[in-house]
């Protein structure tokens, strides 16, 4: 991989001419007291170097005559690495990732001007962290204020992520097969789900199957926090105490992904805890999944990306009137957005390095993105007949026996040369392969 991440360092270098780039690290995350959570790094820092440690900052400098890829990191200490795992170190931060030259990260204030001092402008992205926003602004405020007498320096700070973030969009080769892996786990990991739930085990039970398939398997875990959701609790997007005993005649929605190699998949299931849907269930389940399969055919390159989610809020519009759930005119419904109360996210999202994952969606209110090959992204129309829904004006009272009826269908989707591929396909979904 080292050589994509040059190939990537290159790109983004070509794009930013005279300037220069600055990534910091991810930092370290407490879980209580003293107990730190598993580092994880800033996806930007890793596309650019594969660098997998805290306190470490990269520069790309272009127009610098030696240095153009250059890593401040921690180094090497003996006592340190003892407790919490050992360190690159200086020397292996070049021989091992390629840098032009890399120094201790305590001397990141002194070398950093001379890589600033001659550049245009500063490629950085304000990020969460303030002390490190502060260094970077201080070094450009004394470049400034000496820029008169020097006639060079950077005169502006631009966000990386314009420049950065299109190109994390478009998935290599290399990527997407980290991708087809960790779908090929989460496929697994749901297929198995699906055999073992039955009524009267706990939704952590089928959460704790799920995610030690994930790390059997290789992965690093969940890409996020599992939700295994039973009943009325299916009604809530982001559920995930995963508490409660599952019974019959109930639906289960199990949204679930793994992380392998720092890329992500993001699969959602509903299907019933007895093996057998009630007719509202089965109903309310084919409009969704009717939902999902036009969407999905609207992942063609040079659609636009907002085609996948009309597509979908259409056909779950067209069928909640059906089911006397809403009434009125079908582009009238969707142009009041009526609908909401039942349908209340998108349709999907990008994937990769995060699970909602960067990239814009629209360039203005008439310049839509376009879909183009090697994107990826989810498709996952849902429809939620929550307790004590806020009705839209001048729809009628929901009949009870929808209530408490929540029902998601996710799939992670590649943009390809001559249409898509569904890379989660092997999750089953018609209502004959999820009934038992």
């Amino acid at each position: 991989m080292q050589a994509e991440y040059q190939q990537r360092r290159e790109q983004l270098m070509s794009k930013i001419g005279n300037g220069t780039a600055i990534f910091r690290s991810a930092p370290t995350a407490v879980m209580h007291n003293d107990v730190e959570y598993a580092f994880r790094q800033d996806s930007d820092f890793y596309y650019l170097t594969g660098f997998n440690e805290p306190q470490a900052v990269a520069v790309l400098a272009p127009s610098h005559p030696e240095h153009r890829f250059v890593l401040f990191v921690q180094p090497k200490d003996r006592e340190k690495e003892v407790w919490s795992g050992y360190r690159c170190g200086v020397e292996a931060a070049k021989q091992v990732y390629g840098a032009s030259v890399a120094y201790p990260i305590a001397e990141l204030d002194e070398k950093l001007p001379q890589y600033l001092e001659k550049a245009d402008r500063i490629y950085y992205h304000l990020g969460r962290d303030r002390t490190f926003n502060d260094t970077i602004l201080n070094h450009w405020q004394r470049l400034m204020r000496t820029y008169p007498k020097r006639g060079t320096g950077p005169i502006a700070i631009e966000d990386t992520g314009p420049i950065l973030h299109s190109m994390r969009l478009m998935k290599s080769q290399a990527e997407l097969e980290l991708m087809q892996k960790a779908a090929d786990i989460a496929v697994e990991a749901h297929n198995h789900a699906m055999k073992f739930t039955q009524p009267g085990r706990y939704e952590y039970e089928v959460q704790a199957e799920i995610e030690h398939i994930f790390r059997l398997r290789g992965a690093l875990g969940p890409a996020y926090p599992s939700i295994v959701a039973s009943g009325v609790n299916s009604c809530i997007l982001h559920y995930i105490e995963n508490d409660r005993k599952m019974q019959d005649k109930e639906l289960l929605l199990i949204d679930a992904g793994c992380a392998y190699g720092y890329y992500n998949s993001d699969i959602t299931r509903t299907f019933p805890v007895g093996g057998k849907f009630t007719p509202e269930q089965k109903r309310l389940y084919e409009i969704v999944l009717e939902a999902q399969k036009q969407a999905i055919a609207q992942v063609q390159p040079g659609n636009p990306y907002k085609q996948i989610h009309d597509t979908a809020v259409r056909v779950l519009t067209e069928g909640l009137v059906e089911l006397g759930i809403l009434k009125g005119e079908i582009d009238k419904l969707i142009e009041e957005e009526k609908y909401k109360p039942y349908y209340m996210h998108r349709t999907g999202h990008w994937l990769g390095l995060d699970v909602h994952d960067v990239g814009v969606y629209q360039h203005g209110d008439d310049n839509p993105q376009i879909l183009q090959p090697g994107q990826v992204l989810t498709v996952e129309p849902g429809l939620y007949i929550v307790p004590d829904t806020k009705l839209a004006e001048d729809q009628p009272q929901t009949d009870p026996r929808w209530v408490g009826i929540g029902i998601r269908i996710e799939d992670d989707v590649l943009v390809t040369s001559t249409g898509h591929e569904v890379l989660t396909a092997g999750v089953p979904k018609e209502v004959a392969e999820v009934e038992r």
